[in-house]
């Protein structure tokens, strides 16, 4: 496979289980709570797009139950596993249909940013909503997420250099990693209306769930950041870098951005 061009999180990959425990662990509170706004509740019918290993989708299906049904979709469904009201649909968003007016919740996370048809892709999932439905999209902007403590000057220059390597991978395979503070424009340009951004960043240390993911991130797209300029030895720094005891940063800017197709 050529590493410049395939969609960079690969679920059959053996790194898609850490990749999904870390992504849960540091993120579904976050969109649980944002989730809950909205009022889903019995009897709602939901799409998760994306939907990966999915906690998300199995949130949502117990929010919904036992008249409720959430739709969990995938390219490479294999991780969302199977519960009571969960339909899980390989499918790809860019290419196949959806149903028009279905959903009174559409939601994806950290999904959009990696297609090159994302804008596209969004007018689709308004359009799947029933009229007074909700859509919930939550997105990095990767371009924030800077060292606040370091134990020295190279610490904090390697660590730079992994996070520029990261932002070169997703964007040489078609990805845009601050599309997220341009997604409730998007909303609003698709004809939603309420819609609302709201930005998160998160303080990170060693052992923290977000720096984990880091860490696993090191492993799992290893040669896609050699291929960005990082090398072996600079991807071994990073992760002693980054457990660190010593080691602060910020997280990137999580944008979890609501709006409402009219009622």
């Amino acid at each position: 496979m050529d590493v410049t061009t395939a969609y960079v999180f690969d679920n059959h990959s053996g790194h898609a289980t850490e990749q999904h425990r870390c992504l849960s662990e540091a993120y579904d509170p976050v969109t649980f709570a944002r989730l809950e706004r909205t009022g889903v509740r019995e009897g709602w019918s939901c799409l998760e797009v994306g939907a990966g290993g999915s906690g998300v989708a199995r949130w949502l299906a117990a929010r919904v139950a036992p008249t409720g049904s959430v739709l969990a979709t995938d390219i490479k469904p294999d991780h969302i596993g199977t519960g009571p009201g969960l339909t899980v649909l390989r499918h790809d968003v860019v290419h196949d249909p959806l149903p028009g007016g279905e959903f009174d919740l559409v939601h994806a996370r950290l999904v959009l940013q990696h297609l090159p048809e994302r804008e596209a892709v969004l007018r689709k999932l308004a359009q799947a909503l029933k009229p007074g439905g909700w859509m919930q999209i939550d997105e990095f902007d990767i371009s924030y997420g800077p060292v606040l403590l370091a134990p020295d000057a190279r610490a904090a220059s390697v660590y730079e250099a992994f996070l520029a390597a990261k932002e070169k991978t997703f964007r040489t395979a078609g990805g845009d990693g601050t599309w997220g503070r341009r997604v409730a424009a998007s909303m609003a340009d698709a004809g939603l209306v309420d819609v609302d951004p709201v930005p998160l960043v998160f303080p990170w240390r060693a052992g923290s769930p977000g720096l984990r993911l880091l860490i696993h991130h090191t492993h799992h797209l290893q040669d896609r950041l050699i291929a960005a300029g990082m090398t072996e030895g600079e991807l071994a720094e990073v992760r002693s870098v980054m457990a660190d005891p010593g080691f602060r940063a910020s997280s990137c800017v999580l944008y979890s951005v609501q709006g409402r197709r009219p009622a």
